[in-house]
């Protein structure tokens, strides 16, 4: 009787273990849950053109591209997403689009996260990455979103590009214009 009160007490406590260790994982560590992420409440009105904008890299300053590629999300409308760097959203796109910023050098953490939700039954919402901005280089980062019709899954991505993929996807979207909802 003790030994089976002993093996179920093990088991209690191996079991509240490893649920506290699950839930510790789901606690934002920045506004969307990762460092990059900047508050949940603020939204963007996006507004996306076609024509190029040259970049204006600032003298000191690395610039950083933001393409949202789109091209499997299998659903309409598209979602809008939020971009963040080291906590505070810095922008939006919406559709196949992209924006650049200039950042000072040294790491950054970045966050990309739909700012609404998306009819999505499993899958990830927000994405992190980070990486080290060094002075006059140029850094392009995929925003990927994907849905599947087929079983209602969806995705978000963030990855860094090669500098002639980048480009590529930049002249190919639109340019993104943003400024914060009211």
């Amino acid at each position: 009787m003790i030994k089976t009160m002993f093996v179920v007490l093990l088991l209690l406590f191996t079991i509240s273990r490893l649920a506290s260790s699950v839930f510790a994982q789901d606690k934002p560590t920045g506004g969307a849950g990762a460092p990059g992420c900047g508050e949940p409440k603020i939204k963007f009105e996006v507004k996306t053109e076609k024509s190029q904008h040259p970049p204006q890299t600032d003298a000191g300053k690395a610039l950083v591209y933001f393409i949202e590629n789109d091209s499997q999300f299998d659903s309409f409308p598209s979602p809008t997403t939020r971009m963040g760097v080291d906590g505070e959203w810095v922008g939006a796109t919406h559709g196949n689009s992209y924006f650049y910023l200039s950042v000072d050098p040294g790491v950054h953490h970045l966050c990309a996260s739909w700012q609404k939700a998306v009819l999505v039954l499993q899958g990830r919402r927000t994405a992190a990455a980070h990486f080290a901005a060094e002075a006059g280089n140029v850094y392009y980062f995929e925003v990927k979103n994907t849905w599947h019709r087929d079983h209602g899954a969806g995705d978000i991505s963030l990855r860094p590009l090669d500098s002639d993929e980048g480009q590529l996807l930049a002249n190919k979207f639109s340019f993104s214009t943003f400024q914060p909802k009211k």
